[in-house]
């Protein structure tokens, strides 16, 4: 049997931006992000297990020194500036939880039923 594999992938595309500050426009001070984790193994309907989790991080701006303009942003590197402010042991926390919430539902420890009428 094929071990479990889990891929993670983050969206950091929506973010609120002031108009402008310090000579900048659309400045990014806060990110919407979903963290999303895909299992290898599927479900008796061909479905990948996954799960996610949703939040928002704040961006410092009070002291912008290597400003990027907006139209030269992507996913990556407003992730990159997500991860570095929430830190390896945040991350790594999401992706454990993430993990465990796949796991629960491969082998669930409940389950759900109606009994009939």
């Amino acid at each position: 049997m094929a071990k479990d594999t889990i891929t993670y992938s983050w969206n950091c595309r929506t973010v609120d931006c002031y108009p402008t500050k310090d000579d900048n426009t659309d400045v990014i001070y806060n990110v919407h992000w979903t963290y999303t984790a895909t299992s290898s193994k599927k479900d008796s309907e061909d479905n990948p297990y996954s799960a996610g989790i949703i939040g928002t991080q704040v961006i410092a701006t009070d002291d912008i020194t290597d400003f990027v303009p907006f139209a030269d942003l992507d996913n990556e590197k407003v992730t990159e500036w997500v991860t570095t402010v929430m830190g390896e042991d945040t991350v790594t926390s999401y992706q454990d939880s993430l993990a465990s919430q796949i796991a629960d539902k491969i082998t669930p420890k409940s389950i759900t039923l109606t009994v009939a009428e």
